[in-house]
């Protein structure tokens, strides 16, 4: 477990360890017991899509670790002038103790962790969240005490988020329903690996029949980073893919909701479902902050 580059990476073990020291981060925190277990250490951040969870939840995460995080957009990089990304991963690599990434292409991910000496994480990409997906599952583990055969419905675009919900929950035990239109499915990998999960894997374009008897139910904005010019386009796909009263009815009493923020509400979701799981989703945000410290403890404490 050197790097963060996609959770299919990671094994069933791996993932319950990093939410189980996410949960002993947050107790400490919240009782005030300091755990700088990077002491002296410095994480590069790579920003060539903006954010505000990744950043101030990485940059608070390092310094509440007792290190430091250096905001580096692709203006302040010769990435961004051109230069390769394996020359790039080979400086930094003296530098500094682990380099957190958020960008468009997964490659590019990939090409710091094979070029570089140092742990990658990413903070997103096209293709994938992991970051996030451990910040829901730390969330869902909260609310209903455990994991293992929960179904988690995700409804909307085949985006970096629902590949991510796929692998993350399947390999924890949960089972997974995803509702989106067909041409805007998940990526190809991820439903050959959703293959291997059987019948705890569905796929449909009918919403209620995936949300039926969900134990949570997630959902991101239609139109992602980069995809603004296809809003319209987009908005019209994606009518009758909402999160609403029909489809909390249709998922089980006491059903959860997820959603990754920033939220349009009466587009992926309405005003009232999401302000009536507000709490819900707050813990989510705010378990961003512990579950990324618990993957840069994971990476990169000498003593883990």
């Amino acid at each position: 477990m050197k790097h963060l580059l996609k959770l299919s990476d990671w094994s069933k073990e791996e993932i319950l360890d990093t939410l189980n020291l996410a949960d002993q981060l947050k107790y400490e925190l919240k009782h005030g017991i300091t755990h700088h277990h990077l002491a002296g250490q410095t994480l590069g951040m790579i920003f060539q899509k903006s954010s505000t969870r990744t950043r101030v939840s990485f940059e608070t995460g390092m310094y509440q670790l007792g290190g430091q995080a250096l905001f580096l957009s692709s203006r302040d990089l010769q990435i961004g002038r051109g230069e390769p990304v394996q020359d790039t991963a080979r400086v930094l690599s003296r530098y500094l103790d682990g380099i957190m990434i958020r960008t468009f292409a997964q490659q590019e991910v990939e090409d710091l962790a094979k070029y570089g000496s140092i742990p990658i994480i990413n903070g997103l990409t096209d293709y994938c969240h992991p970051c996030q997906i451990l910040a829901d599952l730390m969330t869902v583990r909260e609310h209903k005490g455990s994991l293992e055969g929960l179904k988690l419905c995700y409804i909307g675009d085949g985006n970096n988020m629902a590949n991510s919900y796929i692998v993350g929950a399947l390999t924890v035990g949960m089972r997974v329903a995803i509702a989106c239109p067909n041409d805007y499915r998940p990526d190809p990998f991820v439903l050959d690996f959703a293959k291997a999960y059987g019948d705890r894997f569905s796929i449909s374009s009918n919403v209620l029949d995936m949300a039926a008897g969900a134990d949570v139910v997630c959902t991101d904005v239609w139109a992602s980073m980069g995809q603004e010019g296809e809003a319209a386009v987009r908005q019209k796909a994606f009518a009758g893919f909402q999160v609403n009263d029909d489809v909390m009815a249709a998922a089980n009493p006491g059903a959860m909701v997820q959603h990754c923020l920033p939220a349009h509400r009466e587009e992926e979701i309405t005003a009232k479902v999401f302000e009536e799981h507000a709490d819900e989703i707050f813990d989510e945000a705010e378990n961003r902050l512990h579950a990324q410290k618990a993957v840069m403890v994971k990476l990169m404490a000498k003593n883990k």
